[in-house]
């Protein structure tokens, strides 16, 4: 029996084959990216404004893309179910704050050795830096030695680990790239309500340079003098604002409001509230019957607040401006006024040695 093959079924018998290998090479070859699902729950509302595209690039050959509404990296990899070593490097740092689209990139730890003479220091390391190997090794490197990576003779010994030799050159000198730690600010925000906190501006660790001068014995390290120091990156400060506004009574707010008007700080506002209705319950026309003490203050005589304003006998703040005045100069303040007040009031009988009198 003869086989017939025509053109057309041999072309088209190519043409197949061919495509196969052309889609084998591109689902080989292709970067894996992959997109969250529509229906997974960090795909968040597309108009909400605190929410950002974040890419992660993992070196170990995934991408994941995502919208989230995270607010920093940590948050970001927790819900998107990212593992991490604890010698894996994350940049920028899991504490990093997501203020707009974002990228996030992970290098994965591998293990490495590095040989110093007769000593061997196996390590995790997400570094490619030779010298910075030998170092998260716990060895020391000097500014005139050498580290570089090697062959791997024996891959029975060291496995899969990749191999970093140091060459000592005998020098003196070391520097040390060194982190400079940031520190915490608190601003206090009298609008906000007491015992709200908000994180203003994330703290940025700094970077330096420190040098120094190395003395042996015996081929033994004894001593380091600091010779030099440059600083690389200035820290950034970590700015909380705290809310410091006082919880006022709903029937005395207006009262308070007057207050603030006035000057008085949210700080003194709880003793000034105090004194200012024991006085004369907040009431701008108060008067002393027997005494002609009038207004707020209970000023006596009453056109004594006529130096803070003309309109003295109607305006609250006016007269609450002379009175924060008048118990800052005589007292020291409105609480130690106040403390007065309690005194004269509750402990007046009380003579020197303690007696009533």
């Amino acid at each position: 029996m003869k086989l017939h093959f025509r053109s057309r079924d041999f072309c088209c018998a190519a043409l197949l084959i061919l495509s196969s290998v052309v889609l084998s090479f591109c689902a080989l070859f292709r970067q894996p990216t992959v997109y969250a699902d529509e229906n997974d729950d960090l795909i968040l509302n597309q108009t909400d404004q605190s929410e950002y595209f974040v890419t992660i690039h993992d070196n170990n050959g995934a991408n994941l893309i995502i919208k989230t509404g995270a607010a920093t990296v940590a948050e970001v990899l927790e819900r998107s179910e990212v593992q991490l070593a604890e010698t894996d490097i994350v940049e920028p740092s899991l504490e990093t704050v997501i203020q707009s689209d974002y990228s996030i990139n992970i290098y994965r730890s591998r293990p490495a050795l590095v040989i110093d003479g007769v000593h061997r220091r196996y390590v995790m390391t997400a570094s490619h830096d030779p010298k910075q190997i030998a170092i998260e090794a716990g060895l020391t490197v000097y500014d005139d030695d050498i580290v570089k990576m090697e062959f791997n003779q024996n891959f029975l010994e060291t496995g899969a680990a990749s191999t970093y030799r140091i060459t000592r050159s005998g020098g003196r000198k070391l520097t040390i790239e060194e982190s400079i730690p940031y520190k915490v600010e608190t601003r206090y925000d009298y609008n906000r309500p007491k015992g709200e906190r908000v994180l203003e501006q994330p703290g940025e660790e700094g970077r330096k340079i420190s040098i120094y001068e190395v003395e042996f014995e015996n081929n033994v390290e004894v001593s380091r003098k600091l010779v030099e120091e440059k600083i690389l990156v200035e820290a950034v400060p970590e700015i909380i604002v705290e809310g410091a506004k006082v919880s006022i009574p709903p029937e005395r707010e207006q009262c308070a409001n007057w207050a603030r008007e006035a000057g008085v700080s949210e700080a003194d506002l709880p003793a000034a509230i105090d004194l200012i209705y024991r006085e004369s319950g907040c009431r701008v026309d108060a008067r002393n019957a027997s005494s002609g003490a009038y207004g707020i203050p209970q000023s006596l005589p009453g056109n004594k607040m006529a130096s803070f304003g003309a309109d003295w006998e109607t305006n609250p703040v006016t007269q609450i401006r002379w009175m924060s005045e008048y118990v800052t100069k005589r007292y020291g303040g409105w609480q130690s006024a106040l403390d007065f007040w309690w005194c004269t009031g509750v402990c007046r009988g009380i003579t020197k040695n303690g007696h009533w009198y």
